[in-house]
């Protein structure tokens, strides 16, 4: 298989802050204008017709036992388990609220527990939960059930319990094997543990293992970071995802007590990242695009050469247009015109569910001109391919006029060859899909009427 080649040069030139597009308008735009009530209205909305989509289903575990220093999740460092319990009772009453307004008959496809850390739950736990959202919904035969999984206090009962509930993908975080730089992000996770849990999930007949990486953080080095990608590739999980540590002291403030001074140099960095992606597609993996890889037989990578890429909160996925309804604390919900996010607190969570309301800290209602945009986006991102007429024809429009400004920001991207666009077809080339980001902001309305003063990590 080709070695995917990579051009730093070009990653320097284009090197910027930008959105990761897990959805359009990007989280940072959703407004608390947005309510409880119009959430529930969409809702409504969304269960009238025939042939209704399919479910996705995202449960928030915001707990940990400890604070890893680079985390930009919504997380919460506790060990009381009375906090715990009173907490999952909670997203049962959340459930039943959005459960008695979905038709009986929907399915349910895809199924995600995040975090926080979803094994910071006892087995127990995870069984009563499974238990109960298995009573509730009825899943599709063919059902995705993925799972984040912390091997640092994890036991074989936690992925027994999971597997008995219906799970069948697991994903675990390993970040960097070094301990030096475990140390630095006060993530101690020895190679053994790591490969001690990867035993238990192979022994159980679990489908698939996503192991996610982390460049860019404290003391990393080429040569140490490249010890840990050859022992990622003998341990041949089926997924990774290789993601740029984002650095945002502003909005994460415990990210402060990381010296900057011990994050690699920028050059250093790009070079990390080159190496990184060559060994991988050197191992046989595919590069999905910005920081996915999968084997080739994997459903990603199916599903990226099919056309059938989707992109949601969680990331890249197979379950393109279901319908994901998210549950606990800053949790997102995605509906065909709508997102709505939940509250940040247990406190104020507790409060509303007691009240018989749901959650909604604040949310976006979607114009015709956002849900443009946001196709046009996604197909860029999971396709990185646009057929220009189909979008013509699905919303009415003379792409070339409605698209002038983004179309005259891409030539200078087209001389670069990393993208060729034709009389029908804007097409990403290899090296453009790692920097998919920068090319979808071409067509981000927000960013060509100046009106997203707001602070992002950066694309590369």
């Amino acid at each position: 298989m080709a070695v995917f080649s990579i051009d730093l040069e070009m990653i320097r030139k284009y090197d910027r802050p930008g959105p990761r597009y897990t959805s359009y308008p990007p989280a940072p735009h959703f407004h608390e204008k947005f309510t409880h009530a119009e959430f529930e209205a969409a809702i409504r909305r969304s269960n009238v017709g025939e042939n209704l989509p399919h479910l996705s289903l995202y449960f928030h575990i915001p707990y940990c036992d400890t604070l890893c220093y680079f985390c930009g999740c919504n997380m919460i460092v506790t060990r009381n388990r009375k906090r715990v319990q009173t907490y999952l009772g909670y997203l049962k009453k959340e459930v039943e609220l959005v459960r008695r307004l979905l038709r009986p008959e929907r399915k349910v496809e895809q199924l995600h527990w995040g975090g926080g850390t979803p094994t910071h739950l006892t087995p127990e736990e995870i069984r009563e939960l499974s238990t109960f959202t298995n009573l509730r919904f009825e899943f599709t035969s063919d059902a995705e059930r993925g799972c984040e999984i912390d091997p640092r206090g994890l036991t074989r009962e936690h992925l027994e319990a999971l597997k008995e509930g219906g799970f069948n993908r697991i994903s675990m975080g390993v970040q960097d094997f070094n301990e030096k730089v475990q140390r630095a992000v006060n993530r101690i996770q020895p190679e053994e543990m790591t490969l001690q849990v990867v035993k238990w999930v192979r022994e159980l007949g679990f489908q698939s293992l996503n192991i996610d990486l982390i460049y860019g953080l404290p003391h990393q080095t080429l040569d140490s970071f490249a010890e840990t990608v050859d022992r990622i590739v003998e341990i041949a999980p089926e997924r990774l995802a290789v993601f740029n540590f984002a650095y945002v002291p502003w909005m994460k403030k415990h990210q402060k007590i990381i010296d900057p001074e011990t994050l690699p140099p920028p050059e250093e960095k790009l070079q990390i990242l080159k190496m990184t992606i060559e060994k991988l597609t050197r191992a046989g993996y595919v590069f999905i695009g910005m920081d996915h890889f999968a084997k080739p037989d994997d459903e990603l990578a199916v599903a990226l050469r099919e056309k059938k890429l989707y992109r949601n909160f969680q990331g890249y996925s197979t379950h393109a247009g279901a319908d994901l309804y998210a549950f606990g604390i800053t949790s997102i919900s995605q509906l065909p015109d709508i997102y709505a996010q939940n509250v940040k607190t247990e406190k104020e969570y507790y409060r509303a569910l007691d009240a018989g309301r749901f959650a909604t800290l604040k949310g976006f209602q979607l114009t015709r001109d956002d849900q443009l945009r946001r196709t046009v986006i996604m197909r860029l991102m999971c396709d990185f391919e646009l057929n220009m007429t189909e979008i013509e024809q699905q919303f009415g429009i003379r792409f070339r006029e409605y698209f002038a400004w983004g179309l005259e920001q891409l030539k200078e991207m087209e001389e670069d060859g990393l993208v060729e666009i034709t009389e029908s077809t804007i097409r990403v080339s290899e090296m453009g899909r790692l920097l998919i980001r920068n090319i979808a902001m071409n067509f981000d309305g927000f960013i060509e009427r100046k009106q997203d003063p707001l602070r992002y990590s950066r694309t590369i």
